[in-house]
């Protein structure tokens, strides 16, 4: 502790330093830089390791790889890292002010940008600019959908006839209108990691310091954003951030009310219901919670709809009631694109949905896809189409012929160790480098479809079944054996041993799976199949179960992996590794199903 006149001898020394020094509107531009230069050189070199650091977080292993070891990853949230970037941004926005008005002096910035174009009408087209008027409820449909073309004609899609904007003024437009946001400062920070999101961030501070009117009119001569040199060099280091996907704006504004337009093509390249009769619907589900059944009406193949922030969108169901004379609908893909940070998800199917065609299905599972913001829109509806399939087994057993035997099953174990390693690999990532749960099980490449080709392989070719044999047809013929193998054990009395509790499992799994889920198709039966016996942990006894049956040896040569002792045991020890984990199932996922 000082004495008081110590404290006064200080003050007065200071004071004195203070009234020596020149005034900065009497200092020429060379003094001037001289004086900032420390401070400016600070923010400088803080801007470059901030977003250095943001980039080695998000990269993880493949950082390390390039060699970043210096700064030492420790697994930093990602929300922290956003969060300290935006207070750097605030602080080089505060420097050399005018005059300080509000809380924020980004956000006073961006406000009167769009106050000076709206003034200037230096515009663009409003339509564009203007976000999404709201709907009359949140999570219904617009009524505003888009008609079916007439046959022969084709209409390009809104989606892609007019792209998302990446004006500045269009982002401002879009935050203005979050109700859960009380503060300047806030309406700043929701703005800055939008524009992350967007990878818009560097393209938006140079359109908003490119008025140089402006920018003179809100900062003295010497401030951060009048020293072009070192401005260049700090917006050099924000485009760096586009170099990763960071998902901040989504994954921190949970309440936020989103505006998605669904577009739906059917077979043959064309768009809608292909004049289906029937009731159609949609539900999407993503990481932050799922729509309740939204109507997609007669004829249309574009709606929109507002939602609570649904996250990154993981699954969507689709499905319709089969009424009317021609309920038939071949589903080819269907693409949901978010209104506010433009992210574009595409569903592939290539599926029938009906009675009497397919499988029987009458609503289907999707799953989400992000398109890369390299593919241009107008080849995204080309890479979106699928081929639609027929029954599996039938697909399959064809392409066993031209194939040597030995060399398809390396391939389909290769794929099975791939799926299974890379669930397992997901549970030792660190949350920000993990991919969805959902896709690595029911994904192209993930478990649900491995395990198709593993019952598909050394299926025997039965006439009378012709093309109408699924995979699910084999399992409810070893429900039937198992069932009636339990009741005579149940009319003994005879001892609950281990096998019999799976055999009871097994059986009261696939009956509830049909009660529950009549509306799902076969494939769609097998898939909740699949991921329930992963879920409870009983995938690998359930194998060993449908191999014991006498069913099996009718249903599949001597080489498949139900019958061959090697393939067999290397699928029961592969599929036990997953038993270590704690594996939860979107609810999207087992939609109907109740044990």
């Amino acid at each position: 502790s000082i004495s008081t006149e110590q404290r006064e001898k200080y003050i007065q020394e200071a004071r004195a330093k203070n009234l020596q020094q020149p005034k900065l509107s009497d200092m020429s531009a060379a003094a001037i830089a001289q004086t900032n230069w420390k401070f400016v050189e600070g923010l400088l070199k803080e801007s470059k390791n901030k977003t250095k650091r943001l980039l080695v977080e998000k990269m993880g292993k493949e950082a390390v790889d390039l060699g970043h070891v210096e700064l030492n990853i420790k697994g930093v949230e990602e929300n922290t890292l956003v969060a300290s970037l935006c207070d750097l941004l605030e602080r080089v926005w505060s420097h050399g002010l005018q005059n300080k008005e509000g809380k924020s002096a980004l956000w006073c910035h961006l406000t009167s940008f769009q106050t000076y174009l709206e003034c200037d009408g230096s515009t663009v087209d409003s339509g564009l600019l203007s976000p999404m008027p709201p709907g009359p409820n949140i999570g219904e449909a617009s009524p505003s959908s888009q008609p079916l073309p007439r046959r022969g004609s084709m209409k390009t899609p809104e989606i892609i006839q007019q792209p998302l904007p990446s004006t500045l003024l269009f982002d401002i437009k879009n935050v203005k209108i979050m109700k859960d946001i009380m503060t300047d400062v806030g309406y700043a920070r929701a703005w800055i990691r939008l524009s992350i999101e967007r990878k818009l961030l560097m393209n938006h501070l140079k359109e908003l310091l490119f008025h140089t009117e402006l920018t003179r009119s809100l900062y003295k001569r010497y401030a951060f954003l009048r020293c072009d040199e070192e401005k260049d060099q700090f917006l050099y280091h924000l485009l760096s951030l586009n170099a990763v996907d960071l998902f901040c704006y989504t994954n921190t504004f949970t309440k936020a009310v989103v505006s998605y337009r669904v577009l739906i093509s059917s077979g043959s390249g064309k768009f809608g219901g292909s004049h289906s009769s029937a009731n159609a619907w949609i539900s999407i589900g993503g990481t932050h919670c799922e729509t309740h059944t939204l109507p997609v009406p007669k004829n249309t193949f574009e709606v929109t709809f507002q939602h609570k922030n649904l996250g990154r969108l993981t699954t969507l169901r689709i499905g319709h009631d089969n009424s009317g004379l021609s309920p038939k609908w071949l589903i080819d893909f269907v693409v949901v694109r978010n209104e506010i940070t433009g992210h574009i998800y595409k569903f592939p199917c290539g599926r029938w949905l009906g009675r009497g065609v397919d499988d029987n299905s009458l609503e289907r599972l999707l799953i989400a896809e992000l398109v890369p913001s390299s593919v241009p829109l107008e080849g995204l509806l080309t890479s979106c189409r699928t081929t639609p399939r027929t029954s599996p087994l039938l697909q399959r057993r064809t392409s066993l012929r031209k194939t040597d035997i030995f060399y398809q099953i390396s391939i389909i174990r290769e794929n099975v160790a791939n799926a299974v390693n890379t669930i397992v690999k997901h549970f030792h990532e660190l949350d920000k480098e993990r991919e969805s749960l959902t896709l690595l099980l029911c994904g192209d490449n993930g478990l649900v479809r491995v395990m198709e080709d593993v019952f598909s392989f050394g299926f025997k070719s039965v006439r009378f079944l012709r093309n109408n044999f699924f995979t699910w047809d084999f399992i409810e013929k070893v429900n039937t054996f198992y069932h009636s193998l339990n009741n005579r054990e149940n009319s003994l009395q005879a001892k609950v041993p281990v096998e019999v509790m799976s055999r009871k499992t097994f059986c009261r799994v696939v009956n509830v799976i049909n009660v529950f889920s009549q509306n799902l198709g076969k494939d769609g039966k097998f898939q909740l199949f699949i991921c329930v016996g992963a879920r409870d942990k009983l995938l690998q006894r359930w194998i060993s179960l449908i191999a014991d049956s006498p069913v099996t040896l009718s249903f599949y040569d001597e080489n498949s992996f139900f019958r061959d002792l090697s393939l067999l045991s290397f699928l029961i020890r592969i599929l036990e590794s997953l038993n270590e984990f704690n594996i939860i199932l979107e609810p999207s996922l087992t939609k109907g199903y109740e044990l």
